[in-house]
């Protein structure tokens, strides 16, 4: 009897864990804090990051010390003397400039201290070193201001004023004729009138320098960016949309006990603002709007009112970049319709961009690293573009406007930076395999490319000051991000510094899904993770991600990890899961990221009823027993398939789910639809709620009702449209405290069993 109870204990002991939706939808606390933000110490002997191994209410900062060869937690006065993580250097990386609570600090690096340069109320930031690095320019409240570092002298470089500039009162036909009939009569007045011109010229001349004074006339300064020589300046100034009405969001559960409202945003095809690019000539004391004229493809065709045939694009203004020593300036811009990138010169001269690079894109300019630009040295800068199909480096010199390819291939470089030499590219990079992330790194003039990291998955490296390791943030599918290190070498071993996961969850032996190509009908192939059960009971679930723009069908921690947790939770009662990178998913080029271009819930949609074709060939999957569910752009799909392809799917579950593009942001909705007004067509054919009449299957719609992002309005709208066609087969959960991404376990629990019990009720 003693033997039989001990192996029954045993047997007991050794079976898994089984997973709860109670418990994987807990504060995500209970598994272990993954550490964040990583960076080095200035001198390379420690490694800072976001951390919390005592499930406390916030992250604190913690570092691994190399001489201890420990993790030690950082106190709060400690951590108020470090330097910022973010900073700029000078040329010989001996100083840093930084901010910190809105005053500008400057770190010696050689003797580990510093010098706090502001200590006013007013905001400043974005600090750099003069060209001769005596001095310091930053930006206080609407102003750029330079501070002499050895001289303490504080200068001021701009005057932007707010309002308009009072008019001079000016006198009339009849005082001018008296003025001058006086000065004529009599020589006394002349006498006078020359002594006060004389007077004030001397005055003038020993006043010190003042800016021009230049108004903004109820504009807003966006940026502002001097030459490292001071000698130009620029910025831009965005005038608001007077008749671009906003919209709000009502909070039912607050406080004060009263219904409040939360200012949100203006819907897609609202009146934008109007931005311009100036130039201040310091030494001209010269402002004026910088001409666009020169760059290809920004004359556009006019409307019947302009008689002057062609009106220039609107357009935005993403960085204005100056060479180190500030001999030269690019200007990197984009369309507001998102056809057309620029990159620019900047004529000073002319008060003028002449054109350097122009990326046209039928339907959207976009891809990963779009905004990176960097200088090589004064004549030569480097950049990204999506032009061959993927994102990749090119290097551009700005005299000849000569373009020089870096990389290229079927892979894409998704984040560069630069040695601090500028002899050495690194990257990230897909290369080889769209569902792993690797560092690169290549000569800055181009040449062959060495893989740095092994370590299969994603792996985020951060360069040690001295540029000879690597900090390396790496996770798998199946674990959480932990931090490495290893030398800056091709297949350097890699050490591990951090062990997060709490034992609780590593007590569940959690599944690596497969990456498997699922055929699209187009003969396209779409990655994708499949979850297969142990015991399969013949139905089967297909998850959408949410944003259009992301990839989760890849080999590392997926941001939806409570999601992955689900799919786990879902295999082990027999379901098999299918999670697809579907069209306009990141990591797989421009065609595939614009394959959804003014008919969303088209190909996207296709690719998932190509995974249920896929799981019933493949996977032996009742073609009855298949279910879907995602949230956001996920719970947009979610709706057409149940909308508009009847028979596929015998249930879904749409979460916070966009049911009218009309209705969501300008940002991200024009860029693939265009505007309502304007190409109604493809609003009608990729908004659910114009399609709600071919519900046939089961739905559940979860939605948050201060959810500022995709408003509650959406799915209010939609269920009147379903209760006014007599639709029964559906039910709405609303989540009173919720924003678009769930906060509150309990939240997160209610929606999730509502899922399950659907999946169950519906599949089995």
């Amino acid at each position: 009897m003693l033997l039989v109870s001990f192996l029954q204990q045993t047997a007991l002991a050794q079976q898994k864990p089984q997973l709860t939706v109670a418990g994987i939808m807990q504060d995500p606390r209970w598994m272990g804090t993954a550490p964040s933000a990583p960076y080095w110490a200035e001198d390379g002997s420690r490694i800072f990051f976001g951390y919390n191994p005592d499930r406390a209410a916030a992250d604190s900062l913690y570092a691994y010390d190399f001489s201890a060869k420990k993790i030690i937690k950082i106190t709060p006065a400690e951590r108020r003397r470090l330097p910022a993580a973010e900073g700029v250097y000078d040329r010989a990386f001996t100083r840093k400039l930084y901010q910190q609570q809105g005053d500008i600090f400057l770190y010696e690096l050689k003797t580990a201290t510093r010098r706090q340069l502001t200590a006013t109320p007013d905001d400043e930031s974005n600090p750099q070193f003069s060209a001769d690095e005596q001095s310091v320019i930053f930006r206080r409240g609407q102003n750029l201001f330079q501070l002499g570092l050895n001289s303490g002298r504080l200068s001021q470089l701009t005057q932007l004023l707010p309002g308009r500039k009072k008019p001079e009162a000016k006198p009339s036909i009849q005082e001018k004729w008296l003025r001058a009939d006086q000065l004529s009569l009599f020589e006394v007045l002349r006498e006078k009138q020359a002594r006060r011109r004389t007077a004030a010229a001397i005055e003038r001349a020993d006043e010190p320098r003042q800016p021009k004074a230049f108004y903004l006339d109820e504009r807003l300064p966006v940026s502002l960016t001097a030459s490292p020589d001071g000698r130009l300046v620029t910025f831009e100034l965005r005038k608001p949309a007077p008749d671009a009405r906003p919209t709000f969001v009502p909070a039912f559960v607050t406080e004060s006990g009263f219904t409040e409202s939360l200012p949100a945003r203006t819907k897609v095809g609202a009146p934008l603002g109007v931005s311009e690019l100036y130039l201040y000539d310091v030494a001209a004391d010269t402002v004026r709007p910088l001409s666009l004229r020169a760059l290809p493809g920004i004359a556009r065709a006019a409307s019947a009112k302009d008689s002057a045939g062609t009106s220039p694009k609107a357009v935005a203004f993403a960085a204005v970049s100056f060479s180190p020593m500030g001999r030269n300036a690019v200007v990197l811009l984009r369309s507001v319709d998102n056809k057309d990138r620029w990159l620019a010169r900047l004529d000073a001269a002319a008060f003028a961009l002449r054109p350097l690079f122009h990326e046209q894109d039928s339907s959207w300019v976009g891809g990963p690293n779009s905004g990176y630009m960097a200088w090589l040295d004064e004549e030569n800068v480097l950049f990204s573009s999506e032009e061959s199909g993927f994102a990749h480096l090119y290097r551009l010199h700005v005299g000849t406007g000569q373009r020089t390819p870096l990389s290229a291939g079927r892979f894409e470089v998704q984040r560069a930076e630069l040695s601090r030499d500028k002899k050495t590219i690194y990257f990230q990079s897909n290369e080889g395999h769209f569902g792993q992330q690797h560092w690169y790194r290549m000569p800055a003039g181009g040449g062959p490319r060495q893989r740095l990291t092994s370590l299969p998955g994603a792996n985020e490296a951060v360069l040690s000051p001295d540029e000879g390791r690597l900090l390396v943030r790496h996770s798998q599918s199946n674990r959480p991000w932990e931090l490495y290190v290893q030398d800056n070498r091709p297949a350097a071993p890699p050490t591990r510094l951090t062990y997060s996961a709490s034992k609780a969850f590593e007590a569940y032996p959690w599944r690596k899904p497969q990456l498997v190509q699922v055929p699209a009908s187009d003969g396209d192939s779409i990655q994708a993770r499949l979850y297969v059960p142990e015991t399969t009971n013949g139905a089967a679930v297909i998850f959408v991600h949410g944003a259009g723009y992301l990839q989760n069908a890849h080999e590392w921690w997926s941001l939806y990890f409570r999601e992955y947790m689900f799919h786990n939770l879902l295999a082990d009662r027999g379901y098999t899961v299918l999670d697809m990178d579907y069209r306009a998913s990141a990591g797989y080029g421009r065609n595939w990221r614009t394959g959804i271009y003014r008919h969303m819930g088209s190909k996207d949609l296709d690719d998932h009823v190509a995974g249920a074709d896929f799981l019933k060939k493949h996977h032996g999957i009742d073609a009855r027993r298949i279910g879907i569910y995602g949230g956001s752009y996920g719970g947009f799909i979610t709706l057409m398939a149940m909308f508009t392809r009847p028979g596929v799917f015998a249930a879904g579950a749409a979460l916070r789910p966009v049911t009218d593009w009309a209705a969501y942001n300008h940002g991200y909705a024009a860029n693939i639809l265009n505007e309502p007004a304007t190409d109604s067509v493809a609003y009608r054919r990729s908004s659910p709620i114009y399609h709600a009449a071919g519900l046939r299957g089961h739905l559940l719609i979860c939605h948050g009702m201060v959810d500022v992002n995709v408003h509650f309005q959406d799915v209010v709208r939609l269920v009147q449209r379903l209760i006014e066609l007599k639709k029964e087969n559906w039910e709405l959960a609303v989540y009173p405290v919720e924003d678009h991404a769930f906060t509150e376990p309990s939240s997160w629990t209610d929606e999730y069993r509502r899922i399950l019990k659907l999946f169950e009720e519906t599949l089995r």
